[in-house]
This record gives C-alpha cells, structure tokens and sequence, in this order.
C-alpha cells in the first residue's frame, strides 16, 4: 500500500536538523510514540521509522513496538557528559572488550564511573541480571526487556549519582555476583584506589560479592594515588585498560599473575604480555601469552 506524505512534510526541516530535533524530544520525554512523532515533526511514518533506526544505530535509542526508548545520556541524571575528553575513545573501548567478557545469562554488578557505563550501554539487549549503584546506569539499563536490574540503595553522592553507605553496604553483603566491574580513580603498584573513603567501602563489598573482579581503567589513571585503597592489585582477576599503558604495568601484572587486556580503538583487544619476559608459573585463568605491540616496548617511566 503506497503510504503518503504528511501534508506539511515539504516544508519539513532539513534531515539533519529533523534527527537532532527527533533526538531532542525522545531525550526529553524518555518515551514516544510513532504518531506523537509524526505529529511533532510533521512528517511521515516511514520518514520517523527511518530516523528512529538512524538512532538506534548510534546507541541511543532503542525502537519497540509503537514508540522508542531513550537509552542514551539523559540531562536529568549525571551520565558523564562534562567528563568527556580527548581521552573518551580509551573509555569506550575499554567498555568494548569488558563486554566481551561478559557471558549471556550472566549476573554482574556494575559500579559507578564513566568507563563503566561506557560498558552499560553495550549490554543493553543483552539477557542478564545486572546489580548496580549507579543512578545512570540503572537508568540507562531500566529501558530493557531483556536485563533483569536490581538497584542498591543508600545515600547518593551528587557528583557521581552513586548509592553508598552502610545501606548499601548491607544489600551488597547479601548479593553474589558472577563478575564484578569496578571503577577506579588512581592504580599504584599498592593497589587501586578511589577518592571517596564511603564509595571504597562499598566498592570492597562489591569484590566479596563476586566470583570474579574485573577493575576498567584508562591508562591515564595509572601512577595516580588518590585518598583511600581499594585492595591490591593480585586481589583482582582481570584489569582492563587501553594500548597506551606503559610496559612496567605489563610486566607488575604479569608478575602477579594478573590478567591484563589490553583494548585498541578500531582493533581486536589481547592480553598483554612484556617481550622476552620470562613466563611466571601462573594458572591457566591468569596466564597472558600474546605479546604486547611494539610501541609499548622499553617504556619506563616512574611512578
């Protein structure tokens, strides 16, 4: 059946400016229908579903029957937009190969931090049962027919829009997880650590309630100490960080027997290993054997 044009789709804005006025309501509203964007737009259905897949495809909307989901940042809730840089494509990366260790069926828990919600928001389609105490990724997540959320309470800090506390400690005492990922401010050869002496309490709690810590850390953070630690760094499993990290954190990991991925924009991600170092006697879960690139090799800069 030949499906007509709106009537005032002729004097419809440009495609460009029509997507970025489409993106603006379903930020707004959180939810609208396809007539409701017809209506707004002025144009027709066919031209709304294909912008709407335009959307989709950048991960910021997810189309269900007779409307969309917002799924991208929201300005009512901190998703980390003043924090991106020049160093962002590191964060989504990292957020690219910690979801490919993630296993459908699944139950993780989330922590807070912009890394991490780079992750969230490739496991949104995903069927998983997911614990966090970040208010942007509980958000983010609470679009989805396919992940069974459950959300920690406690008091919320306004700057991160995460539930710590001796509340959220309590819950998190009585939750196991398969995979905890983890947000850090600062990794030292002491350990990893935050700035926020509530937040690493809870953040403790998260490694007892997993089988398994995976700590997701852009190679900036790396050489920093902030205000209180978390563990150290053989109390973890898996660390990933991006291809720019120096090769003396290769070979501290490696010695510890600690998996280190190492994520590459636009390139498969592998665990890293210092050349023509020696193999530790590692089990076969911690042990990394793919060698690290060669622009890694000889950095040595101190702490």
């Amino acid at each position: 059946m030949t499906e007509f044009c709106h009537p005032d789709e002729r004097k419809a804005l440009s495609t460009e400016a029509r997507r970025e006025r489409l993106r603006d309501h379903v930020r707004a509203q959180g939810f609208a229908a396809l007539g409701e964007l017809t209506s707004v737009l002025r144009v027709s259905e066919s031209t709304v579903r294909r912008d709407l897949e335009v959307l989709e495809e950048a991960g910021e909307a997810r189309r269900t029957h007779g409307g969309v989901y917002w799924t991208g940042q929201s300005d009512t809730i901190n998703t980390f937009r003043s924090h991106r840089d020049d160093g962002w494509p590191r964060k989504q990366a990292i957020g690219r190969a910690a979801a490919e260790l993630i296993d459908d069926g699944d139950t993780i828990l989330l922590d807070g931090g912009s890394t991490v919600y780079e992750l969230a928001r490739l496991i949104v389609h995903r069927p998983l049962q997911v614990v966090t105490n970040s208010l942007p990724v509980a958000h983010l997540l609470s679009t989805s027919d396919s992940i069974d959320l459950i959300m920690i309470g406690g008091c919320v800090r306004r700057r991160t829009s995460v539930a710590i506390g001796p509340m959220a400690d309590a819950m998190l005492a009585d939750i196991n997880v398969t995979k905890t990922f983890l947000s850090v401010a600062g990794v030292t050869e002491r350990g990893f650590f935050n700035s926020d002496m509530m937040l690493v309490e809870s953040e403790r709690a998260m490694l007892t309630a997993a089988d398994q810590t995976i700590v997701l850390a852009d190679s900036s953070k790396f050489g920093r100490v902030s205000l209180s630690q978390i563990c150290g760094l053989e109390d973890v499993g898996r660390v990933v960080t991006d291809s720019e990290l120096k090769n003396r954190w290769v070979e501290s990991f490696d010695s510890l027997c600690v998996e280190l991925l190492l994520a590459s924009i636009g390139e498969a991600t592998s665990p890293a290993r210092p050349a023509e170092a020696e193999s530790p006697q590692c089990s076969p879960i911690a042990h990394n054997s793919h060698p690290i690139s060669s622009d890694q090799a000889g950095s040595a800069n101190s702490l």
